[in-house]
């Protein structure tokens, strides 16, 4: 196979042709797309690979950019979730290693010293796609980091538990109701950036102006599931859509939603929504902090208290 591939730096002119690669692979998601990685625009040094037979099909791509502390470190993507091999269905086993020891082959080439791999969790596969970890086993690559998630299998949703339940009906007494339009973007935005400075002195990783980038190129992938009061936005989810999920990319409430379970009910229509849309799963997002090493339980048991269950991020370390 290693005599059989070229591997190539992406260069712009391939955006179209990268992009419908990705639309027809079994595990991506709009995180791999052009049209995702290039809001970024400067901020990354990209180093993205595109993997062709000796005819010119393209087999496989590999969404890089170097780390921002140096071109020593490669990391697939620094400014996505997740990155890792993209590939379609018929390049899999051996083939896949022999892939990951071209890619290796190629950075240490230019003068790098370590790839970072950020795995595709297995919900976000069309079809059974964990090839590129038994590649990394191969490769003597090093987990480094792990983050759990908390996701539900909707045709085997968990039971739900009976504080859940008893949020929902606070929230229908007290007359929230649910709305799904883009038009609540700022205000959701208000409550989001409120949140989460109130609660963890940060600020949402993507800016106000990014996100409304990101809509207009994702008119169908991104979606906004509001819950109000008295015409009032209280609470909110932003919905990132892939084949097989609906994950919950921001999740915020105010005070008074908090106080009037205002989650309770956007969670529940966020999962029907999904059922709707013949989604697998439904993932409330990681419940990690310091690289992993900690879990925020409490949060962990809040979603778990939908039906959800454990899904894990995995990231891998291999020394070119």
């Amino acid at each position: 196979m290693a005599n059989e591939m070229n591997v190539l730096p992406y260069a712009d002119i391939y955006a179209e042709e990268w992009d419908l690669f990705v639309a027809c692979a079994i595990n991506t998601t709009l995180l791999h797309t052009r049209r995702f990685l290039s809001y970024h625009g400067s901020r990354f040094k990209d180093c993205s690979l595109m993997i062709r037979d000796n005819k010119g099909k393209l087999l496989a791509l590999f969404p890089a950019a170097f780390d921002p502390c140096g071109d020593s470190v490669v990391v697939s993507h620094p400014g996505a979730t997740y990155g890792g091999l993209v590939r379609g269905e018929k390049l899999c086993g051996e083939s896949i290693v022999s892939v990951m020891e071209a890619i290796c082959d190629h950075y240490a080439m230019l003068g790098s010293k370590v790839i970072r791999y950020k795995a595709v969790p297995h919900i976000y596969h069309s079809q059974p796609a964990e090839d590129d970890l038994y590649a990394l086993f191969r490769l003597n690559a090093k987990r480094y980091r792990c983050d759990l998630s908390a996701s539900i299998k909707l045709a085997q949703r968990g039971e739900v538990s009976e504080r859940r339940h008893r949020g929902l009906r606070k929230a229908i007494k007290n007359g929230l109701t649910v709305a799904v339009a883009m038009d609540h973007l700022d205000d959701f935005w208000g409550v989001l950036a409120a949140n989460l400075n109130q609660r963890h002195e940060t600020k949402p990783v993507h800016s106000f102006d990014e996100m409304r980038l990101l809509v207009s190129r994702f008119p169908e992938e991104i979606e906004l599931v509001s819950v109000f009061i008295d015409g009032s936005l209280i609470a909110g989810v932003l919905l990132f859509h892939a084949s097989t999920v609906s994950h919950a990319q921001y999740i915020a409430s105010s005070e008074k939603g908090f106080e009037l379970a205002a989650l309770d009910m956007v969670f529940e229509h966020c999962i029907g929504r999904a059922i709707e849309l013949g989604k697998t799963f439904f993932d409330f997002g990681i419940n990690n902090e310091n690289a992993g090493l900690v879990l925020n339980d409490g949060l962990y048991r809040f979603k778990s208290g939908f039906g959800a269950g454990g899904v894990v991020h995995e990231f891998y370390e291999m020394s070119l």
